[in-house]
């Protein structure tokens, strides 16, 4: 959670969720607001490693022809969650449908079922990623959610949504290959070794 402080506002109707992220993100930009379970989390600023991790995945997936046709990898939109009434998460890095723009909610955020798989990479907030997020991204029956561990050094791939989490859980170290399923448009592994290296802070 954020230690930034939401300023108290006057009358007996308290704010709505949404007015008060989005109220966040002007106050901070570049800053992930995120609504989960009702409570709003907000991520720090990506650092330079973060991005390059991003990078070296999007060029797998670029190179497997998933941006190009039925598919487009995208980074930072808005995925809708049925978790609650004003829910919504903002992975790193998506592959969706192509038709993304047809499925518009509300909010700059879209219904998750044309989503195909997310992808963190995790941060200072690692905890998010590897708890909340897994059961957020289930409930909203993502078919893969990748997450990049720079902590431990891991590779995550979870598939098979169930309403408490995923089925299948599989966690793969520097030296394998993380395969993804064929369900997202192509065949397509990520070295993980070669990840985790673009991801190290360089200090």
């Amino acid at each position: 959670m954020s230690p930034a402080a939401v300023e108290p506002l006057c009358g007996d109707e308290p704010e709505p969720l949404l007015e008060t992220a989005n109220r966040l993100m002007d106050r901070l930009p570049g800053y992930r607001v995120e609504i989960i379970d009702s409570m709003i989390t907000v991520a720090p600023l990506r650092d330079g490693p973060h991005a390059e991790a991003l990078t070296t995945a999007m060029v797998r997936l670029f190179a497997a022809g998933l941006d190009d046709g039925e598919t487009a990898v995208l980074q930072g939109i808005g995925l809708w969650l049925p978790s609650g009434p004003e829910d919504y998460a903002i992975p790193d890095l998506s592959i969706v449908d192509a038709d993304l723009d047809e499925h518009l909610i509300g909010n700059n955020c879209y219904d998750p079922a044309c989503f195909r798989l997310v992808l963190e990479v995790t941060s200072g907030n690692y905890r998010n990623d590897l708890r909340h997020k897994v059961t957020a991204y289930a409930q909203a029956e993502v078919p893969v959610y990748v997450i990049l561990n720079r902590k431990h050094g891991r590779v995550h791939v979870l598939t098979e949504p169930l309403p408490g989490g995923y089925d299948r859980h599989e966690v793969y170290a520097p030296g394998q290959e993380a395969p993804l399923p064929a369900s997202i448009g192509a065949e397509v592994s990520l070295d993980v070794a070669e990840l985790l290296r673009a991801g190290r802070t360089k200090r």
